[in-house]
Parts: structure tokens; sequence; C-alpha cells
């Protein structure tokens, strides 16, 4: 009887044990691509910008989603995680907005020859946060014929929801107006 009752016990544990530890998947959400090669040389000659690099430090860089509780503290979620690195999806999300932005461009996460531009951005910050806003921010570095233009960005887009889902796409949100921003200052270079 007792080993009957242990077995019941141990089943029951493991049951309620696996329930919580459920496991959500994030992945940035992706503009659909444009025909770009449709439109290539139309306005600017066929300009080259490769995305050489989007680095984002540490407390970032692990697979946890990551929120802030106060102004000095920031939980890694253990259950809510990155579907790929953080950096991977930045990188691909930011070399798709900025083809969709630049029209006439080859915009590319590969080097493409001798009279490219390059791009690499620092992401400093790509959280939730305490107040129901989320975060982006960090810096760009362009080298352009043979000049280095530097840029910081800080975005502070509100939720429209509670949770991570809502979350991940009001961070996919504010990386695509950098990607706009990002956009507007290539398209003003001689």
């Amino acid at each position: 009887m007792k080993k009957s009752a242990l077995a019941i016990l141990a089943l029951l544990l493991t049951a309620c044990s696996s329930g919580s530890d459920n496991k959500s998947y994030y992945q940035l959400p992706s503009p659909a691509q444009v025909k770009a090669q449709a439109m290539a040389g139309q306005n600017q000659g066929n300009r080259q910008l490769w995305v050489e690099q989007v680095s984002v430090p540490d407390f970032l860089a692990g697979n946890g989603v990551v929120y802030q509780t106060s102004d000095v503290q920031y939980v890694i979620a253990t259950n809510n995680l990155w579907a790929s690195p953080l950096d991977q999806q930045l990188r691909n999300t930011l070399v798709s907005n900025l083809s969709n932005q630049l029209p006439g461009w080859v915009v590319a996460s590969q080097p493409l020859g001798s009279e490219q531009d390059t791009l690499n951005v620092t992401v400093t910050g790509f959280h939730g946060r305490y107040d129901g806003r989320v975060i982006v921010s960090g810096e760009w570095l362009l080298k352009h014929q043979g000049q280095l233009i530097k840029r910081p960005f800080h975005i502070e887009l509100k939720q429209q929801q509670d949770g991570y889902d809502d979350m991940v796409k009001m961070l996919a949100l504010g990386w695509q107006q950098e990607a706009v921003s990002i956009a507007n200052s290539l398209n003003r270079l001689p």
C-alpha cells in the first residue's frame, strides 16, 4: 500500500513539475521581402551595403528574453527564450528592413566588394521594462567612402498588452523604426 501511495505521489509531482516547465520561444517577425531585384538600379545606381555585425552585450546575448524590473535590476527569463541567437535575429531583420527601405541598394550580411559601405551596430538595450515600455538602444557606425559616421539611437515604445508576445512585437517594431532611421541617413549621403 505504501509503495502504491509513493508511486502516485511521485507521479503527481512529476506531472506538476513538467507543467511548470513550459518554455516559449520567440523569433523577431521579419517584414515581407520586397522584390529588390526588380527595383535595383532605379534610384541610386546599385549602391552596396554590408551589414557586417550587430553586437549585443552579455546580458542580452543569452537565450532568455530580458525584462527590466527596476531602475537597476534586470531579469533574464528562463521559460521565455529566443528561438535563435538575438544578435543573428537582429542582423537578419536589419538586412531585411534596410533592403525594403533602400530600393536600388544591395544590402547583404556578406561582403559585396570594394565599393560597399559597411555598417556595424552595437545594441545596448533590447528589453521590456517595468513601466510597460520596451527599450531599443545603441549606436551604429557606418564606413562610407573612407569616412566614419557614428550615430546613437534610443527608442522607447509603450506595449499595447501585457506579456512576452506583445513585448517581442514591440521590440521588433522599435528595431524596424531604427532601420528606417538608418535608411534615411544613408539616403542623405552623397
